[in-house]
C-alpha cells in the first residue's frame, strides 16, 4: 500500500524538542545536587553562628574549615577514580552518606571537643569531594548529549541559588533552633543528596558500567590514566590552567581586598554584601543565557566570559562609585557561567566516558586546591606591596591568561568543530 511508508517516515524524523526540566531522572539528580549545594554552603555559616554563640572559637573555626578543605582535596581524586571504576550512583550514595554522618559528629563535638569537630569536618569534606566528580559524570549518564548544556546550566543555577538561599535559610532557622539542630539539618540535606538521585543509564559507547573481570590497576595508576586522558585534549589543559589562574589570583585577590576596600574606602560593609550578591545574581543570569546560547566558536566565547572576571579586581583598584563595583561583579558573575556551562558540557562530550569522573576530579582538585594557596599569598602580598599593585597584577592575569589559553589547539571549539547543523 502507498500509505505504509508514511508512519515509518514520521517515526524516523527528529523527535520534538523536550526540555530537560521535564525529565524525571534529571530532576531527581538536580534535586540531589541542590541539596548537596545547600548543605555545602550552609555549613560555614552555621559554624560562624557557633562562633557568635561562643560555642566555638575563631581559631577553632579556622581549624575546622581547614580540615574540611583538606578532606575535600584528599577525596576528590580518589572519588574520581572510584566513580570510573564502579557505579557513579553508588559513589554518590556512599560519599553523601559519609557527609551526612559527619553532621551528628559535628553537633556532638560542638562546645565539647574540637578534635571531634575537626575529624568530623574532614569527613564532611571527604564526602563532598568524592561526590563532586561522580555527580558530574552521572549527569552525562542521565542526560542525552543534545540536552547536556541545558542540564549543566540548570545544575549551576542550583549551585548559585544555594549560595544565596543556604545562608539566608540558615539565618531564618537560627531564630528558632540552636546550632546543633542546624548541623543535624545539614545532615538531612546530605541524606537527600544520597538517596534521591536515580541510577543513570550509561551513554552510548560508555564502558564505565562494564563489569568485565579484567584485573584492576591500582588507584594511583588509574588516576594517572585519567591525567593521560586529560593531556589528550589541549583545550582542556588550557582551560584548566586559565580557570586555576582566575580562581587562585582573581578570586583570592577580591576575596581579601573587597572587605578591606568596603571598609576603608566606602566606610560601610554593605558594599561587600552588595557586590557578592551581585556576583551570584550575575552568575544566575549567565546560566540562563548559556542554557539557550550556542555560539559557533564555543571555546573562544567561554574564554572571553572567563576573562570578564578581571573587571572585579579592576573596579576595586579605582576610586569609583559603589555602583560601578557592583556592576563589575554582575559582569564577572555572568562571565564565569559563560565559561562554566560550556566547559562542563564539552568535558562530558569530548572525554572518554570511562575516564570522565577522573578528568573532572582534576578540574575540582586544581581549581579548589589552589584557591587556599592564593588566599594565603595574597594577604602578605597586599601587606608588602599595597592593595592597588596586587589588584593590578591579578586583574591583568584574569584578562591575559584566558586570552592566551584561547590560542591553544582545539580551544576555539572546546574540541572538535561543530557539525553542519550546529548553530
Amino acid at each position: 500500500m502507498a500509505t505504509t511508508p508514511v508512519p515509518a517516515t514520521t517515526e524516523t524524523g527528529p523527535p520534538p524538542a523536550r526540555s530537560v526540566l521535564r525529565d524525571t531522572a534529571f530532576l531527581r539528580l538536580w534535586a540531589g545536587t541542590t541539596a548537596s549545594g545547600l548543605a555545602t554552603w550552609a555549613l560555614p555559616f552555621v559554624l560562624g553562628l557557633a562562633v557568635l554563640h561562643r560555642e566555638l572559637g575563631a581559631a577553632g573555626l579556622g581549624l575546622v574549615l581547614a580540615a574540611r578543605t583538606a578532606g575535600f582535596l584528599a577525596a576528590v581524586a580518589v572519588g574520581g577514580v572510584l566513580a570510573d571504576r564502579h557505579s557513579r550512583r553508588a559513589v554518590v550514595l556512599w560519599s553523601a552518606l559519609a557527609a551526612a554522618a559527619s553532621a551528628p559528629l559535628l553537633a556532638l563535638g560542638l562546645g565539647r571537643s574540637l578534635l571531634v569537630m575537626t575529624l568530623a569536618a574532614a569527613l564532611a569534606g571527604a564526602g563532598q569531594g568524592a561526590c563532586r566528580p561522580a555527580f558530574q559524570a552521572l549527569t552525562a549518564e542521565v542526560v542525552a548529549a543534545d540536552h547536556r548544556q541545558q542540564a549543566n546550566a540548570a545544575m549551576t543555577m542550583a549551585v548559585r541559588t544555594s549560595t544565596l538561599a543556604g545562608p539566608t535559610l540558615t539565618a531564618l532557622l537560627a531564630a528558632f533552633v540552636d546550632v546543633g539542630t542546624l548541623l543535624l539539618g545539614i545532615g538531612l540535606l546530605w541524606l537527600v543528596a544520597a538517596l534521591l538521585p536515580g541510577r543513570g543509564a550509561p551513554a552510548a559507547g560508555s564502558v564505565a558500567g562494564s563489569t568485565a573481570p579484567a584485573p584492576r590497576a591500582s588507584l594511583r595508576a588509574e588516576f594517572v590514566d585519567g591525567i593521560r586522558e586529560a593531556r589528550r585534549h589541549p583545550w582542556f589543559l588550557a582551560g584548566l590552567g586559565a580557570l586555576t589562574a582566575v580562581i587562585a589570583l582573581g578570586y583570592s585577590a577580591t576575596g581579601v581586598a573587597l572587605p578591606l576596600i568596603s571598609r576603608d574606602r566606602y566606610g560601610t560593609g554593605w558594599v561587600m554584601a552588595a557586590a557578592m550578591t551581585a556576583y551570584t545574581v550575575g552568575a544566575l543570569g549567565g546560566a540562563l543565557v548559556t542554557a539557550r546560547r550556542r555560539p559557533r566558536s564555543q571555546g573562544w566565547s567561554a574564554f572571553a566570559g572567563l576573562a570578564l572576571y578581571g573587571f572585579a579586581p579592576l573596579s576595586l583598584m579605582l576610586p569609583v562609585h559603589p555602583a560601578v563595583v557592583i556592576a563589575a561583579y554582575v559582569v564577572a558573575g555572568v562571565g564565569i557561567e559563560l565559561f562554566n556551562v560550556p566547559w562542563f558540557t564539552a568535558t562530558q562530550r569530548e572525554v572518554a566516558p570511562d575516564k570522565l569522573a577522573r578528568v573532572s576530579s582534576l578540574d575540582f582538585l586544581l581549581s579548589y586546591g589552589l584557591a587556599p594557596v592564593g588566599l594565603a599569598l595574597i594577604a602578605p602580598a597586599i601587606g608588602a606591596f599595597g592593595v592597588t599593585p596586587v589588584l593590578a597584577v591579578c586583574a591583568a592575569a584574569c584578562f591575559l591568561v584566558p586570552a592566551a589559553a584561547a590560542l591553544a589547539p582545539t580551544a576555539r571549539h572546546f574540541g572538535r568543530p561543530p557539525g553542519p547543523r550546529a548553530h
